[in-house]
C-alpha cells in the first residue's frame, strides 16, 4: 500500500495526479519541537525524513511518502502565520519581493530511503494593505506557509520560476520521475 504521511490537502489532491490509490496517515512528529538546521535547504527534507520514518515504524512493509515545505524570504524561512497580524506583516514583507520555496520529500519503500527537493522562485506584486486585508479575510491563509496560497488567484504574484505543484507543497514533476527512477534502481540518495 502507498502512503501519504501528510494531512494536507492539497498534497492529497496532487498525488493523485500520479499515484491514484494511496492512504494517508499522518505522522505524529511535532514540528514545533523540530531543531531546524542551520541550512534552509535541508530543513525541509529533515522534517519530511522524520515524519516519513514515524509513518514506517507502524507501516514496514508499505510504500511511504512525505513531504515538508519552506519558504525562504532574503534567506530566512517564514512559516505559517500564527493570527492575522502576523500573516499581514508576512505579506507586507514578502510585497514587490522575489522569494524561494523549497519542498523536500522522503519515500520509503522497499526498506530504502530516498530524499529529494525541488525549488520554486516566486515573484509578488507590490501589495497594498487593502489587497492583503482582503485576501487574509477572504482566503484564511493560516495554514500555509508564508501566509499565502499560490492556487488563490487572488493577484498576489506576478510570476514564478519553477514548478507551480512545488509552491502548492508537493512538486509533482520532480516526485514523479524520482519515484519512478527510485523503483526501478533502488535507493538512489542525494
Amino acid at each position: 500500500m502507498f502512503i501519504l504521511a501528510s494531512q494536507s490537502p492539497r498534497r492529497q489532491q496532487l498525488l493523485k495526479e500520479i499515484v491514484p490509490d494511496f492512504s494517508v496517515v499522518v505522522s505524529e512528529v511535532d514540528e514545533e519541537k523540530i531543531i531546524p538546521s542551520t541550512d534552509p535547504f535541508r530543513l525541509p527534507i529533515e522534517e519530511s525524513i522524520l515524519k516519513a520514518k514515524a509513518v514506517a515504524k507502524d507501516h514496514p512493509d508499505d510504500e511511504i511518502l512525505a513531504c515538508d515545505t519552506v519558504v525562504l524570504l532574503d534567506g530566512h524561512p517564514l512559516g505559517k502565520p500564527k493570527n492575522r497580524a502576523e500573516a499581514i506583516q508576512m505579506l507586507r514583507n514578502q510585497s514587490g519581493k522575489e522569494q524561494l520555496v523549497i519542498s523536500g520529500y522522503t519515500h520509503i519503500f522497499r526498506g530504502k530511503i530516498h530524499t529529494g527537493y525541488d525549488v520554486t522562485t516566486v515573484y509578488f506584486n507590490e501589495l497594498s494593505d487593502e489587497l492583503i486585508e482582503r485576501y487574509i479575510d477572504e482566503c484564511q491563509p493560516f495554514d500555509k506557509a508564508g501566509a499565502y496560497g499560490i492556487q488563490d488567484e487572488y493577484g498576489l504574484i506576478k510570476k514564478i520560476e519553477g514548478s507551480y505543484s512545488n509552491v502548492m507543497g508537493l512538486p509533482l514533476e520532480k516526485l514523479k520521475e524520482d519515484l519512478s527512477r527510485f523503483r526501478e534502481e533502488g535507493s538512489i540518495d542525494r
